[in-house]
């Protein structure tokens, strides 16, 4: 079940409801599509741009996040992957209302459990250069925004005490780590293996993943860092362009070209023959 018509699509997913209501703002002409097995997408248009928007609600957690996106990449044919929302930052110098672009994301849960202790191995996949440079581009041009581009660790688990020893853990053995957040690995990991789409993820900080997390979020700080990633999202997709030959892309003219010596039919449409000269000079 794939859907050609609405191409050029990009896939904007969210984990929680204010995070997905901050992209939706953006996001005009929305018609909502169900997949056969429930998943349900706002697929609209996002102005001054030829994207087309397919928003997804998916809920909490890695695991989650990665079976969900492969069955939204299958059916939608993306050509780039976003998760946008609120994180935990893991650095002093990262503060609530910033904004964190993952320049790769850590799984922080493999490893192997041994009598000596439990022995990490890294998993960690790279944000898309592409979307990457876009995103640097973009915040040059938002005064409101401070951005760092940084790893995000990705982990099944809410941080709300910098003394734990989870976040000892992440401390130890995932350093620089700029925020930590619980979907940014399985959204990646299936965007690399559906043929290693465009795909990144950009988040807000909405507490410092301490004792103090409570309080920030009762001040309203999740809201203001979900419209922060939202507007960086937003950004990045004005600065990324579609692929070349993408249906809506405007780097394609419509209708025959004259070209002095030549004429262009590409996009043309015919209803009686075509005579052509041929050049003589060749």
């Amino acid at each position: 079940m794939t859907m050609p018509d609405i191409q050029p699509t990009v896939l904007v997913l969210t984990a929680l409801p204010l995070e997905y209501a901050a992209i939706r703002a953006h996001v005009g002409e929305r018609e909502e599509r169900v997949h056969r097995d429930g998943t349900r997408v706002e697929i609209g248009r996002l102005p001054d741009t030829s994207w087309h928007v397919a928003l997804a609600e998916l809920g909490m957690g890695a695991e989650r996040a990665g079976v969900l996106t492969t069955q939204l990449i299958d059916w939608l044919r993306p050509e780039a992957v976003l998760f946008v929302g609120v994180a935990g930052s893991l650095k002093d110098d990262i503060e609530i209302g910033d904004v964190v672009v993952g320049t790769q994301v850590y799984e922080i849960h493999g490893g192997k459990q041994t009598p000596e202790g439990f022995l990490v191995r890294p998993k960690a996949l790279p944000g898309s250069h592409a979307l990457e440079q876009a995103a640097r581009s973009a915040v040059r041009d938002m005064p409101g925004v401070r951005a760092h581009f940084v790893p995000i660790a990705t982990g099944d688990v809410v941080l709300a005490d910098a003394e734990s020893e989870i976040a000892r853990f992440v401390r130890r053995n995932y350093n620089d780590a700029g925020a930590i957040e619980m979907e940014g690995s399985g959204a990646l990991q299936a965007a690399h293996l559906s043929g290693q789409l465009n795909a990144l993820v950009i988040r807000g900080i909405s507490d410092r993943a301490d004792a103090k997390k409570h309080t920030a979020d009762a001040s309203g700080s999740q809201q203001r860092a979900a419209e922060q990633a939202a507007a960086v999202t937003v950004a990045v997709l004005h600065k990324h362009r579609p692929r070349e030959g993408s249906s809506d892309s405007e780097e394609e003219p419509q209708g025959a070209t004259y070209g002095g010596d030549h004429i262009d039919f590409r996009g043309s449409t015919f209803h009686g023959p075509v005579t052509g000269k041929r050049d003589r000079r060749r």
